[in-house]
């Protein structure tokens, strides 16, 4: 089969989903019965394309990026004005079966055209769902009837949680929404020798620093575990446009020394980390299926999180969910689960078997599966 990927994000570029996306090539690369091309973004103004594997190539349109994490209106404007060109371009070059999207807005856009003659399915992925990202809110509303027109022209409309299907279903109730979840290499991502109590507690997140993910709650939760004498510190591993004010927070609550900003890590050094901390913090208001929530699982990290799409499926006996998250209580809970090591000790392995039940092989069988039912029906 022949299939043409669109992602307006792709690493470098992106979070969460580029790096989903990313894997799932992975796993369409190990396989003889596929071939993709993927139409992606480039962060510099130069076109290039790049021979991943035998049977994957990207396809990446330059663009005039300001910063890797954020979006300018004037930026998807330009990816979709080269993308629906090139995206013609391909389609005449080629004869693919079908084409896949990831995120509804503004990866499928192109597609509508075209969507009588060639199906495509789509990947929501979270700030393509109405309701899920604050900062879109006029966004969602200005351009609600393009999306329903994105969706409803869809062979199949995928989300990576049944709680990110709920959320596109209050928007538009009137589809069947699949669900496909994340994956993650356990591994790459295992849990250490031995992990104990002891010492200064590590609590660890692994995220882009921007609004949606409430960094700020977790660096007045350790000011509140440290005021009721919790030694402990926080390992922040991402970058983003929140930086400064975060680091202000921190300086502000006389916190600095146990506050710290790794940056963006490579991929490669991330298994160490998540091995080398106690506990995993996320906070997020919305998220799809946290992809760094998965490998903290298959670490063995025991994790304390808010209510937000994703958390159903994978946290069970191996994590804390607070209600209504707020320092205090995100405090209580840690402090809680820090005075029971036995308990602690459980959680460890209960989040590495949990992690066991997703793996990026299953999640590629699964789109394979869409991908020759919609051919077929073709």
């Amino acid at each position: 089969m022949k299939i043409l990927m669109l992602n307006y994000e792709y690493p470098p570029l992106g979070g969460g989903a580029a790096q989903a996306h990313q894997h799932l090539l992975k796993e369409y690369a190990r396989r003889n019965d596929l071939w993709v091309d993927v139409l992606t973004a480039a962060e510099t103004p130069q076109f290039r394309m790049e021979t991943l594997t035998e049977n994957v190539r990207l396809y990446r349109l330059g663009l005039h990026k300001k910063n890797r994490h954020y979006w300018r209106k004037s930026e998807v404007v330009e990816w979709l004005f080269k993308a629906n060109q090139y995206y013609k371009k391909l389609l005449h070059e080629n004869s693919y079966d079908l084409v896949h999207a990831f995120f509804a807005f503004p990866s499928a856009y192109p597609c509508l055209k075209t969507a009588g003659r060639i199906p495509y399915i789509v990947s929501l992925r979270g700030s393509d769902v109405p309701g899920f990202n604050v900062r879109l809110k006029l966004d969602y509303v200005l351009l609600s009837g393009l999306f329903r027109r994105i969706w409803k022209n869809a062979s199949a409309v995928i989300a990576n949680s049944r709680g990110l299907a709920e959320l596109a279903r209050r928007f538009e109730p009137s589809l069947d929404y699949a669900v496909i979840p994340n994956g993650v290499d356990t591994d790459l991502f295992s849990p250490p020798a031995s992990r104990t109590l002891s010492g200064r507690i590590k609590l660890l997140t692994v995220c882009r620093l921007i609004s949606r993910k409430r960094i700020d709650l977790q660096i007045e939760t350790l000011d509140r575990l440290l005021k009721n004498q919790v030694d402990a510190e926080l390992n922040i591993v991402g970058d983003g446009n929140l930086e400064a004010p975060l680091r202000t927070l921190a300086q502000s609550l006389g916190i600095a020394d146990r506050v710290h900003f790794h940056g963006l890590l490579d991929f490669d050094q991330l298994p160490a980390v998540y091995r080398a901390n106690h506990l995993f913090l996320m906070t997020s208001q919305h998220e799809g299926m946290s992809n760094a929530m998965l490998e903290a699982m298959a670490s063995g990290l025991p994790v304390i999180t808010a209510p937000c799409e994703g958390v159903a499926e994978l946290i069970d006996h191996n994590g804390i969910v607070v209600p209504q998250p707020s320092p205090n209580e995100l405090a209580a809970a840690i402090a809680e689960l820090l005075a029971q090591p036995d308990r602690y000790a459980a959680m460890n392995r209960a989040a590495a078997d949990k992690a066991r039940q997703f793996s990026w092989a299953a999640v590629a069988d699964q789109y394979v599966e869409h991908y020759r039912r919609i051919a077929a029906e073709k």
